[in-house]
């Protein structure tokens, strides 16, 4: 950024404070170009630093690894050779691509020896939507939501290095899966990368693996699945045991639970020879790491064949599917049931690969029907894990909408697709009453209301006249609960439905668990229903004072107190009973908003501050046309950097106020002085891109204040004056 005088830019520069980098890269050089990233600061305070910038159209470029180079917002990236490999090194602008945090604490653990399910999305060549870090206004872009069934996420493309995108690697985190990259070599070209790092000495491939481990741990995804498409010589194939033995045991050390997987392809010899199963010929590379992905094309002698092969490890055995069906193949699209009935028959770990046909191949339009159907197929041979921390809290959001929704207030119109917002996603599915009863009660992804976000769960049922109540469960938990806890469940009934809606939860240990408190439970056969609070308890009013009220756009808030000594809490069940009086049978619908299990003490520990607010990178242009007779227009781009301790945060929500009229993006116009929401960030820094705002009057300066709203993990709102503020005044050049 530019001192406001030609004159004066040595002595800003020398004046300038330099950007923080993530905490991994604060010891290294700051790569940022000098010349346009000038910038005096001209006050400053705990809560507000105020930049000034004089405006010119000739900006640095951005690096284009980092950053679309039409629009300089950033994207996640790949690396396309091995000389790109080896020549990375972690960098300033990397930070945008680093995940919030390591998956979550769930049971069983990845490590059991419980068959597990993996998944591995193949679309389109890859880095499609996904690939836009801070999001973008996709229509109808693609989203998974069946995570409670998925315990191992890769994400594959062609490319030699593909590193997962940041927006994929935090959905999955949230829902405690694992993600892997791929390191792919394929045909002549495959052939002499693999030549290059394998057939010499030791320390050509461990350097490779050095490099592979520090991408998995810096970016934050947990290991890489291991792909060589062609042949290898004598030499190479020789090390590659070796190789795959060395790049395990450095991921173990570096990223707590990584892991790695072998693709079936070559064999011991080097010819380029799939088997569709583990055998004697493939057998070395199981031995060298964490699994073995078999090719797709196997029948139930090669499972048969292969329970002898893997000994104790089936479970590290994951038999391949494609979902596309193509080849000759057990199953794949809606007849995918097939293949995992025989998998999970021989006990061995499935690998779903390229599941998005349901997106790719059919109807768009239809498209969550659609993999609603495929996955409830499946959903007999998919056991499901558990969450097992706190803060458990979610809004229901998908990470895509036609709006954005902030406590039941619109905030902004149009299609957006981020999936690192998207939020811990419930069971879905079909439930119904055991025994002869009609009562059923089914749950759907909602894009037409939210109460924060972009979505909430659709939930539809009927009560039959013979029962009380039906109910369903929402998640499994195995969460070791804080004496107290804070529960609250936000949700709205359609039409003139009257039925009760209660939150209900099922705990463990029953020998020592202990409940009671504020809100007394009565068991409900083997679940317990607290009694929801009328009001809220003093020391949590300041953050819990809408329950039992009506809150905007219809929504209802219930909250419970409830006092838990030695329990473990499993299940959250929402439960829906007939009105007083009602003896006919009862068809409902039901939105439900938000979810939150809390701990209470957390609410009373105060959230730190947003702290050391800059801008950097800045970039100005003309408005692309000017309004008839209004005042002259730009559009500004700019990163924003500051600290915060990221463990405590959910995400975070950059606003900016205009001292003159502007408009951010798809919003319009916005009132001089109020906050208009620009967008989420999930890590310590957002990139701004044509923001509209006036051009600075002569002789005045022009004024754009930008806010980091943090979101604590709880889900409460955070009072501005712990939001981040920093100023920027800006006129025009005088040449």
């Amino acid at each position: 950024m530019e001192a406001a005088e030609t004159g004066t830019r040595t002595a800003a520069r020398q004046q300038e404070r330099r950007v923080r980098a993530p905490a991994t890269l604060e010891k290294q050089r700051d790569r940022r170009p000098a010349g346009r990233l000038t910038r005096r600061r001209i006050e400053e305070d705990q809560e507000e630093a105020v930049f000034r910038e004089v405006v010119s159209f000739t900006p640095d470029p951005l690096p284009v690894r980092y950053y679309d180079k039409d629009t300089t917002r950033p994207i996640s990236f790949y690396l396309s050779s091995l000389e790109e490999l080896l020549a990375w090194t972690p960098d300033v602008e990397d930070g945008f691509n680093v995940a919030l945090g390591p998956p979550e604490c769930r049971q069983p653990p990845l490590s059991s020896q419980r068959p597990r399910t993996l998944m591995c999305h193949d679309m389109m060549g890859g880095y499609l939507d996904d690939k836009f870090i801070q999001g973008s206004a996709t229509q109808t872009p693609y989203s998974f939501y069946h995570w409670q069934y998925i315990d191992i996420f890769v994400y594959f493309s062609h490319h030699t290095v593909t590193i997962p995108p940041v927006g994929w690697t935090n959905a999955a985190h949230r829902h405690g899966v694992c993600v892997l990259g791929t390191f792919i070599t394929e045909w002549k070209d495959g052939e002499r990368l693999c030549e290059a790092f394998l057939a010499g000495d030791e320390r050509s491939y461990r350097a490779v693996a050095d490099q592979l481990v520090l991408i998995a741990q810096f970016f934050r995804f947990d290991g890489w699945l291991i792909n060589i498409e062609n042949s290898l010589s004598l030499a190479a194939v020789g090390n590659m045991p070796h190789f795959l033995r060395y790049l395990t045991s450095q991921l173990h050390q570096q990223v707590p639970g990584g892991l790695v997987l072998w693709y079936d392809s070559v064999v011991s010899s080097g010819q380029l020879k799939w088997q569709d199963e583990l055998n004697e010929w493939n057998r070395v590379f199981f031995d060298s790491c964490d699994g073995f992905f078999t090719n797709y094309n196997w029948r139930e002698e090669h499972l048969e064949r292969m329970l002898g092969q893997a000994g104790q490890r089936l479970a590290d055995v994951y038999v391949g599917v494609d979902v596309f069906a193509r080849g000759n193949v057990v199953g794949g699209r809606f007849d995918t049931d097939k293949s995992l009935e025989l998998i999970r028959k021989h006990g061995f770990s499935a690998a779903l690969f390229a599941p998005g046909w349901v997106y790719e191949c059919l109807e768009k339009g239809d498209f969550f029907q659609n993999q609603d159907k495929f996955w409830s197929l499946l959903e007999r041979y998919l056991p499901t894990h558990s969450i097992c921390s706190l803060p458990f809290v979610t809004s229901f959001c998908l990470g895509m909408g036609t709006r954005r929704i902030c406590y039941g207030q619109e905030e902004a119109v149009g299609p957006w697709y981020h999936p690192s917002a998207q939020e811990i996603q419930p069971l879905f599915g079909e439930h119904r009453l055991e025994g002869d009863g009609q009562g059923w009660v089914k749950t759907h992804c909602c894009l037409e209301d939210a109460w924060n976000g972009g979505s909430s769960l659709l939930i539809r049922g009927l009560i039959p006249p013979e029962v009380g109540n039906v109910a369903v469960r929402l998640f499994s938990l195995q969460v070791p609960v804080p004496p107290k806890i804070f529960l609250s469940l936000v949700y709205k009934l359609e039409g003139t439905s009257a039925v009760g809606v209660a939150l209900e939860l099922t705990t463990g240990d029953a020998s020592s668990c202990h409940v009671g408190g504020i809100s007394a439970l009565s068991e409900t056969s083997s679940r317990r229903s607290p009694r929801p609070l009328r009001v809220p308890p003093t020391k949590l009013a300041k953050w819990v004072g809408r329950c039992g009220q009506q809150l905007s756009g219809g929504w209802v808030q219930r909250c419970y107190e409830v006092n838990l000594q030695g329990c473990l809490l499993q299940d959250l069940f929402v439960n829906f009973s007939r009105p007083p009086g009602s003896q006919n049978e009862e068809n409902f619908i039901c939105r439900l908003g938000e979810l939150q299990v809390v701990d209470a003490r957390s609410l009373l520990t105060p959230h730190p501050q947003v702290q050391a607010l800059t801008v950097s990178h800045v970039r100005w242009q003309p408005a692309a046309s000017e309004p008839e007779g209004g005042p002259a227009r730009l559009r500004l781009s700019c990163t924003l950097h500051w600290a915060y301790l990221l463990p405590h945060i959910r995400c975070f929500r950059i606003h900016c106020c205009r001292g003159s009229e502007g408009g951010s993006p798809g919003n319009g116009p916005s009132e001089p002085g109020r906050p208009r929401l620009l967008g989420l960030a999930f890590v310590n820094r957002y990139r701004i891109v044509d923001l509209a705002v006036a051009a600075a009057e002569p002789g005045r300066d022009g004024r754009v204040e930008f806010l980091v709203e943090p979101v604590p993990k709880e889900g409460f709102p955070v009072p501005q004056a712990e939001w981040g503020r920093a100023v920027m005044l800006y006129s025009m050049s005088h040449t």
